[in-house]
């Protein structure tokens, strides 16, 4: 009887032991997780992506910049657009040494894992979050993200606008201070989002949903100099994070380099973790490729207006439905563009849908950015000093559309 008792406490005692790892992970989901750093996945095209050759048994490491600080965080790696599983051999996150290198500061560095294991799978079409790492990371803060490939993916899932050099060497450099002789590229791989547990119980974060203007078209790699890091920089110290979902080319209704606005809308908006605003910036790319090859009938120019404002309703309803505060910004001028080269006929487009933006009640709060970088006396193009291309802002021109947002549409 007292054998039987003495195994009965033994096995209640392990039992217990093999628990804790699950009561801790509970715990963790308990916490509330705000993204702080986000980038919008697509297939890249060939001239986008990464050799296969460079992926077997190597390792790429890519560079972040974080908006919201926090004692924990968790990396968010995607095989969104895969058709058959992609295996992680290893990753690891680590602070950035220097914005422009491979090297990280080597006592931040922390081993991820998945369910507790260094080693993931991530099934075709799947996104797949990493298990929490203690790491202590300030807003504006660079992280590095360094992943091990055992071969490349069949259908590779990315973000070719990342603004950022990615490095990739062969052989497992995970936890290396400096990948001196790696490849680079201008790129993210794998990688969509990084999540932290704020100090602030309020902290919350604005999702700015765009096409190549929020992309940060013309920006220089490695310097941060979109419209989103500045108002990263003017939200400092106020528990917001600003996650920049834009893909260069995108329209609101049909796919280009990447999904269309409506088909992407669920995991690069919704989705993301503690989301409370909405910044919508679409459309310029529906009516530019309107008419960029061929003239337009007034029933196709009618048509688009129409279905742009009522993909709007849709994405303004789904937000709400999530207690998202949606604000819409005003499509900027762009006559001056030798891409697109827009008519009387479009220009009317551009001011028909920044009505419906502009009137009151269709969102919770309006940007006027094509009242604020619009020439004066040519209003139907860019001021020519935040003029890039007749389409694109300049830098000056991206500082300006952050300087133009009332800060007080991100209140409670």
């Amino acid at each position: 009887m007292m054998l039987r008792t003495r195994r009965s406490l033994a096995g209640l005692a392990l039992s217990f032991a093999m628990a804790l790892p699950l009561v801790a992970q509970a715990a963790d989901s308990q916490q509330r997780w705000v993204g702080a750093w986000a980038s919008a996945q697509l297939a890249p095209d060939a001239k986008n992506s990464l050799a296969p050759e460079d992926y077997r048994d190597a390792t790429l490491r890519q560079v972040v910049r974080l908006s919201l600080g926090g004692d924990k965080l968790r990396v968010r790696l995607s095989n969104a657009f895969g058709t058959r599983p992609l295996t992680i051999k290893g990753a690891h996150v680590a602070i950035s040494a220097a914005l422009d290198s491979a090297k990280i500061k080597p006592e931040t560095d922390r081993a991820l894992t998945f369910s507790g294991r260094a080693e993931v799978t991530i099934p075709a079409g799947a996104d797949y979050w990493s298990d929490p790492v203690d790491l202590r990371v300030a807003p504006l803060t660079s992280l590095a993200i360094s992943l091990r490939y055992v071969e490349a993916p069949d259908v590779q899932t990315g973000h070719p606008g990342s603004r950022a050099t990615s490095y990739v060497l062969a052989g497992d450099h995970v936890a290396d201070a400096d990948l001196p002789g790696a490849k680079t590229a201008d790129r993210w791989f794998q990688i969509a989002g990084v999540e932290v547990i704020p100090a602030a119980k309020k902290a919350g974060a604005i999702v700015a949903f765009g096409d190549s203007i929020t992309d940060g078209y013309g920006v220089q790699p490695n310097t941060n100099l979109r419209w989103t890091d500045a108002l990263i920089e003017r939200l400092k110290g106020k528990n917001l994070a600003v996650l920049n979902l834009g893909i260069g080319g995108n329209r609101v209704l049909l796919d280009g380099l990447g999904p269309n606005a409506l088909a992407r809308f669920e995991r690069d908006v919704l989705s993301q973790p503690g989301v409370t605003h909405l910044v919508l910036l679409e459309g310029v790319n529906d009516l530019g490729t309107l008419t960029r090859d061929a003239p337009a009938t007034p029933e196709a120019h009618k048509a688009v207006v129409e279905q742009v404002i009522a993909a709007y309703h849709q994405m303004i309803d789904r937000a709400r439905a999530r207690g998202i505060k949606v604000i819409g910004a005003t499509i900027l001028p762009y006559s001056g563009s030798a891409y697109y080269h827009p008519g009387p006929e479009s220009e009317a487009d551009r001011q028909a849908i920044n009505a419906f933006i502009r009137a009151p009640g269709n969102f919770d709060g309006v940007i006027d950015w094509d009242k604020a970088l619009r020439d004066p006396a040519r209003p139907t193009h860019l001021l020519a000093a935040y003029d890039n291309d007749g389409l694109h802002p300049n830098m000056a021109g991206y500082k300006a559309m952050a300087e133009a947002i009332p800060l007080s549409l991100f209140g409670n």
